[in-house]
């Protein structure tokens, strides 16, 4: 269960979704390559290319919109290649019963509310 909170300065809810969502997507690439790490070199390599191609494309004013989105799919392309290797429960999105859904937005409306109706108490936490 996500368990929100509110940030030390108490003017933002802070939803700490890394542990559940990061740390096991690194842990997964880095026993991927601890198994080949050729392989998965050449993979990261590659989707980094694609990346900075997407990045370039994405900003420079005299790339016609045919080539980004070519580069926004190479990008894609690279990125499921990358993805596809990992164990399947660190591809899914996070999946809520009702109840945790329900319990998740009752926890954020009510640390949203708090800051709005205390924000200079608040900022001083």
């Amino acid at each position: 269960m996500i368990r929100p909170g509110l940030t030390a300065a108490g003017d933002r809810v802070r939803l700490p979704v890394g542990e559940q969502l990061l740390a096991p997507l690194v842990d997964a690439l880095a026993v991927a390559y601890a198994e080949d790490p050729y392989m998965v070199g050449r993979l990261l390599t590659g989707h980094a290319a694609r990346v900075l191609a997407l990045d370039y494309a994405a900003c420079s004013e005299d790339v016609p919109e045919y080539e980004r989105s070519i580069r926004a799919a190479e990008a894609d392309g690279s990125r499921e290649a990358l993805l596809g290797g990992l164990p399947e429960e660190v591809q899914r999105d996070p999946l809520l019963t009702p109840d945790a859904a329900i319990t998740l937005a009752t926890r954020l409306t009510r640390l949203a509310s708090h800051i709005r109706l205390h924000p200079r108490k608040a900022r001083r936490a």
